[in-house]
């Protein structure tokens, strides 16, 4: 499953429940800037920053309570029985009680998909920005669509279906309704009867969805592009169409094809998710 880098700020809205943030790194370490979890009262974490012996040695230091403080682990650090992998440092902004307010008003934001930041307290450490969760809007036909909802929704990602199989919910020729895109949402047509693109691209192409793409062959992807330009759709738009889609060429089987589909939009998501922390001007 994907990390959710909102899962331990929901869980620091929990009353006695402790946050902490890696704010400087050192070296190579297995997660980014800004990386957290949340502990509870009763030692359970929530969010993954390293093996596990981490997770243990910040829990330990939440239960102590104490004053929010930065402590180094790893190379560098006065804790001399305690060891990260590779030889890297750690600065970890350890807060037992952090501004429960700001991070529910944080959650708020991401739960209707907006953008949102933590002021991080002790000065100049900056801000921690969160943006909503990649989500898949998917449309079209048959077992390449079920195969890339399925491993959308087994990775973790927010899944939206739209088929012409029954559901009623797409008439062809016409543009699809009700259904909100977003600039950190993937867009993806899986349809061998291609003529049911058409309405759908155009309304894709007027969204800021960061991933448009369709499945076809060199003739089907020639014929989209000369029907998208007679409907007057500029060459820098029919440009953002994925196509061939995924990252294994020649895909052809359901599921290695839903394997290639997400692995380019999900390496697409990470190329534009701000990962590290915002500093505040000094």
């Amino acid at each position: 499953m994907m990390v959710d880098d909102r899962a331990a700020l929901r869980a620091a809205c929990t009353a006695g429940t402790g946050l902490c943030t890696i704010v400087g790194i050192e070296g190579s370490f297995s997660r980014r800037l800004g990386a957290q979890l949340a502990v509870a009262t009763d030692g359970s974490v929530t969010g993954s920053l390293a093996d596990g012996c981490l997770e243990r040695q910040l829990a330990a230091e939440i239960l102590a309570g104490g004053e929010r403080r930065v402590m180094r682990f790893g190379a560098g650090s006065p804790l001399i029985d305690f060891r990260l992998p590779c030889g890297s440092g750690l600065d970890v902004l350890v807060d037992p009680a952090p501004d429960r307010a700001a991070c529910a008003a944080a959650v708020d934001l991401l739960d209707r998909r907006g953008e949102a930041s933590l002021p991080l307290p002790l000065g100049l450490l900056g801000v921690r920005r969160y943006i909503p969760a990649l989500r898949l809007v998917l449309f079209g036909e048959g077992p390449e669509l079920e195969a890339l909802a399925m491993l959308g929704r087994a990775a973790g990602l927010e899944v939206e279906t739209h088929s012409k199989d029954g559901s009623g919910d797409l008439s062809l020729g016409r543009a699809p309704s009700d259904i909100a895109v977003d600039r950190w949402s993937a867009v993806i047509l899986l349809f061998h009867d291609h003529e049911w693109e058409q309405a759908i691209l155009q309304w894709a192409l007027a969204t800021p969805a960061f991933f448009i793409g369709a499945q076809g062959g060199r003739t089907a992807r020639d014929e989209r592009a000369e029907r998208l330009r007679h409907a007057g759709v500029a060459e820098s738009e029919i440009a953002r169409i994925a196509s061939p889609i995924g990252v294994v060429p020649h895909s052809r089987e359901p599921m290695p094809l839903a394997l290639s589909i997400l692995a380019a939009v999900v390496g697409e998501y990470e190329a534009i998710h701000p990962h590290a922390l915002l500093r505040t001007p000094s």
